[in-house]
């Protein structure tokens, strides 16, 4: 009871009974607008590309990666989806001969490009030198990271070859070398849950040494 108005209430029942109106009003508008918003049709966009030397013409909604396209849209599931955080390395792949996280990268930042997946590299009848070497030293275990891992150490024997430093190199205006340090560093970014790095050198050097 406020003791100055009389009334038989009090000025806390108003400010709650008023918020609540106001709630009342509010909430249902904006469960409205949520529901126009997730029944609106996705935009959409068209990409074209190449992948494995094969053009594809594809309208996507405009939020799927690089990733989701090729296994989804494509159907080519050599290409793992990891941690979907760019920070495993099971989805790379080559995009115009340089190495990327598939799962980080929208595909319509590729119209034009050329895209190699591990299908694109070679096949059980004609496995690619790497693919080999990888099978020969047995540079994996349960596979899963296998693709990620095989294309991005073609890419790591290209960047070398190019003569591309890292930061291992004691001298970044030397060509650098296929050594055991520089390799470790530029595959640091692909991870093996089961711990085959030491195969996974073997297979790189063996294949660093046929190109030297």
């Amino acid at each position: 009871m406020d003791a100055h108005d009389g009334f038989p209430t009090s000025r806390r029942t108003v400010l709650v009974g008023g918020m609540t109106s106001a709630a009342a009003v509010t909430l249902p508008a904006a469960a409205e607008a949520r529901t126009r918003a997730t029944s609106a049709p996705p935009p959409m966009a068209k990409v074209s590309l190449t992948v494995n030397k094969r053009p594809h013409d594809l309208e996507v909604d405009t939020r799927t990666t690089l990733l989701d396209l090729l296994r989804e849209h494509l159907k080519l599931t050599g290409t793992k989806k990891g941690c979907d955080h760019g920070q495993c390395g099971a989805c790379t792949v080559l995009v115009n001969g340089t190495r990327i996280n598939s799962c980080l990268s929208l595909a319509v930042q590729h119209v034009g490009d050329e895209v190699t997946t591990i299908e694109g590299l070679g096949n059980p009848g004609k496995l690619h030198r790497m693919q080999a070497a990888f099978v020969k030293h047995d540079g994996y275990q349960c596979g899963y990271c296998t693709p990620g891992q095989i294309c991005s150490a073609v890419a790591v024997l290209q960047e070398i070859e190019a003569g591309i430093p890292s930061h291992v190199q004691a001298d970044i205006g030397a060509k650098p070398k296929a050594t055991n340090a520089e390799m470790r560093e530029r595959m640091s970014g692909n991870l093996c849950r089961c711990g085959a790095y030491s195969n996974i050198l073997e297979a790189m050097t063996e294949v660093a040494g046929s190109k030297a």
